[in-house]
């Protein structure tokens, strides 16, 4: 998907096998952004709604350098989570000349988060692009109507501050400090509170950007 995006494959996407220190050993550094993958469960939606009316009520600090965009297309939150790791590390990346996706970046850098996701509504390039993508995987791609009670959201390190990505919450959220060097361990603290939050589930994935 990526390199059919016009991104150059020095950053490839990597399993992380699992979040004990051998295992995270096996990622290969630097890493850039985590994508991880979990089910919206009942405990999930119910801790969402206190989460924003808390940080509304207390308020909190999120750097305007943070790309955040909407999620208003159904079943298409993969693609928006690979936006939001890319846009956050746009000045790591080496993009192709005819790029799709780095037009679409410098397209939507000015927009709002409503306005980036209007835009990618009608952005046909990345729309046929994860299309194509998604019929050459291993499993069977959902259909945009189909409910899936599946979301991936995207973790970014943006001005030695951990932010959480999701196109269904309201704002970034702003997990504290971290840097290049703590990222990868940083950002699996909080997967790991998503799989604390919901420990009947085993539908938990991450996936790393890492140089390659």
């Amino acid at each position: 998907f990526l390199k059919q995006l016009g991104i150059h494959p020095d950053w490839q996407f990597v399993d992380v096998y699992g979040m004990e220190p051998e295992l995270l050993s096996m990622v290969p550094r630097p890493v850039c952004a985590v994508l991880l993958l979990f089910p919206i469960t009942e405990k999930y939606e119910i801790f969402r709604t206190e989460e924003e009316e808390r940080i509304k009520a207390k308020g909190q600090d999120v750097k305007s350098s943070v790309y955040f965009m909407k999620q208003t297309i159904n079943n298409a939150c993969g693609t928006i989570g690979l936006i939001h790791a890319i846009a956050n590390n746009r000045e790591k990346m080496n993009f192709e000349t005819n790029s799709s996706l780095k037009k679409f970046l410098e397209d939507s850098l000015s927009m709002t988060p409503e306005e980036r996701a209007k835009y990618l509504e009608t952005y046909e390039a990345i729309r046929v692009t994860h299309e194509s993508s998604a019929h050459e995987g291993q499993t069977e791609a959902p259909s945009i109507d189909e409910k899936v009670d599946l979301h991936f959201i995207a973790l970014v390190n943006v001005g030695g501050h951990l932010y959480e990505l999701d196109g269904r919450k309201p704002f970034p959220i702003n997990h504290g400090e971290t840097s290049d060097d703590s990222f990868l361990e940083d950002a699996i603290e909080v997967c790991k509170k998503f799989m604390e939050r919901d420990p009947e589930e085993l539908r938990f994935n991450a996936i790393a950007l890492s140089a390659a």
